[in-house]
């Protein structure tokens, strides 16, 4: 017996103000954004990539959740996000093998970004 497939995964993240999240992903980060439900509800889109947002009042949960972004180019992506985040840090390679860059997005979201690390 065959498993059945799965579709794309999309994360579903906290917003604790959904119109300043939106314009953090759609200003910031680049994604195509829209609301629904009086802001109860957001979605970003860039690419095949797809995030999503619930309306949340708990700071808590958005500061202990993280969503990854696999990406092709990270030097790209650090020089396309260093203008517009100042204090964005350099690409980190990690120890399983990956090139990483992070953003805490304004409800503490963290959104890491990487790339399988380049063999030298």
């Amino acid at each position: 017996m065959t498993q059945p497939s799965f579709g794309k995964a999309i994360p579903v993240l906290a917003s604790l103000d959904m119109k300043r999240t939106l314009d953090f992903y759609g200003n910031v980060l680049g994604f195509r954004t829209q609301h629904f439900e009086d802001l109860a509800y957001g979605m970003a889109v860039r690419g095949n990539t797809e995030l999503h947002f619930w309306a949340c009042d708990d700071k808590h949960i958005a500061e202990n959740t993280s969503c990854y972004l696999r990406v092709e180019d990270i030097a790209a992506v650090h020089r396309e996000l260093s203008p517009k985040l100042p204090a964005l840090q350099a690409v980190v390679r990690t120890a399983w093998g990956m090139d990483e860059l992070y953003v805490i997005d304004p409800d503490g979201n963290l959104i890491k970004f990487g790339q399988a690390s380049q063999t030298e």
